[in-house]
Formats: structure tokens, C-alpha cells, sequence
């Protein structure tokens, strides 16, 4: 049987929602609370799934329904703080002909991840251990950019993403949900980097925002 996903407390949304207010509007002071971040995710990884139902049709259900705003099928996806797999896992399986990774800033959090698919990093679903604000990969390398229940790093997820590719970002718990940005912020921020709503909306308890990148006749 499975677990009950747990309900995150009142101090653990507030934290979760001011780490992110600080990413999105200052960035520059990511580095003073990089490394208790780290600790604090390194430390959640076991038990994981069972505590947050990741993976369960509750948990999925707005990037299941945000997906439906990719037009053209991606030829690679980036899912960033892929946490123990889940989303990525799904993205694979929605995108059965294109290379999708996953990176997470806790090393804990990808042994997780890696444990489900294995460790050979030329495979089609393969995970890595990075910083959201400084990706380990080239500029406009990826089709499709998702992010579950994660601070937003703007600049940085414009610089992978490619002309004409689509960003996803979804809170599964909607406003309850600790480690997420305002819908506000996250359509003014995006469309200053000339990235523009595609689709907004909710499912289950969640709710999803995915945006278009211009410039691909360029």
C-alpha cells in the first residue's frame, strides 16, 4: 500500500515561498543559502515519494495537463529539480523519441532517481547532480524545460531553452505549495525574457503555467 502524501506545514510553506521570492527577485543572494538548501533536500531524500505521493496521478496531474500546450514533440527535455524522478520519469514516457534529463541540486535526491533507471548517462532518461542557477548544459540546448514544485532561476531557463520551445512550470499543490512563484511574477518575468503564456490553468490540487519562447524564425 502506499503511503499518505503528507500536508506541508504552515512554516514549511512560508519558508519554501520566501526562498523562492528571493530567488526570483534577487538571485544574486542564492549563493548565503545555497548550501542549507542542499542539506535540507539531501536529508528529505529517503522515503520521499511515499511522504509527497510523487509519481501518484494527483501529484502528475497538472504537468500531465500542461503537456497538452507542447505543440511539436520535443527532441530533448530538461527537467530541472527532477527531485527523485517522477516528473522526469512521465516526461519520458509522454516523449517516447526524445533524450530527457533531469538535474537536482541534492546528491541524495538523484542516487534516488538514478536508482530507477540506472547511472549510464548516454541513456535516453539519465539524471545529474547541478545548480538550477548555473546549468550544466550549453545555451538553447533543450526543446522542452519543466520544473515541479521549484524556485525559478528566469535567465537561466531562458538561456537552455530554445527558439520556439516551451517552459513549464507547475505547483502541484497550487498556493500550498512551498517551493513555488506567484503566477503574476512567473508571466511578467518570462515575458520580459520574450517568453509568452501559452497556457495557465489547474488540475487535481495544482496549477500549471506554460510559456513559448519567440525568435524561432529568426
Amino acid at each position: 500500500m502506499n503511503d499518505i502524501p503528507s500536508t506541508p506545514d504552515r512554516r514549511t510553506v512560508l519558508t519554501g515561498k520566501a526562498i523562492s521570492a528571493v530567488i526570483a527577485h534577487a538571485p544574486r543572494l542564492w549563493p548565503t543559502i545555497r548550501r542549507p538548501v542542499m542539506s535540507f533536500f539531501d536529508r528529505a531524500a529517503a522515503g520521499w515519494d511515499g511522504r509527497t505521493g510523487a509519481g501518484s496521478v494527483q501529484h502528475l496531474a497538472p504537468l500531465a495537463t500542461a503537456v497538452l500546450a507542447v505543440g511539436k514533440e520535443p527532441e530533448r527535455v530538461l527537467d530541472i529539480g527532477c527531485g527523485t524522478g517522477a516528473a522526469t520519469l512521465f516526461l519520458a514516457r509522454e516523449f517516447p523519441h526524445a533524450r530527457i534529463r533531469g538535474v537536482d541540486l541534492s546528491t541524495q535526491m538523484i542516487s534516488q532517481a538514478s536508482s530507477k533507471t540506472g547511472l549510464d548517462p548516454e541513456a535516453r532518461v539519465a539524471f545529474r547532480q547541478g545548480d538550477a542557477s548555473d546549468l550544466p548544459w550549453p545555451d538553447r540546448s533543450f526543446d522542452l524545460v519543466t520544473l515541479v514544485n521549484m524556485p525559478l532561476f528566469f535567465r537561466e531557463i531562458d538561456r537552455v531553452l530554445r527558439p520556439d520551445g516551451t517552459v513549464i512550470v507547475v505547483a502541484t499543490l497550487g498556493d500550498r505549495t512551498p517551493f513555488s512563484t506567484p503566477s503574476a511574477t512567473i508571466e511578467r518575468k518570462f515575458d520580459r525574457l520574450g517568453i509568452s503564456v501559452a497556457s495557465i490553468g489547474a488540475a487535481g490540487d495544482g496549477s500549471w503555467y506554460a510559456g513559448i519562447k519567440s525568435g524561432g524564425n529568426l
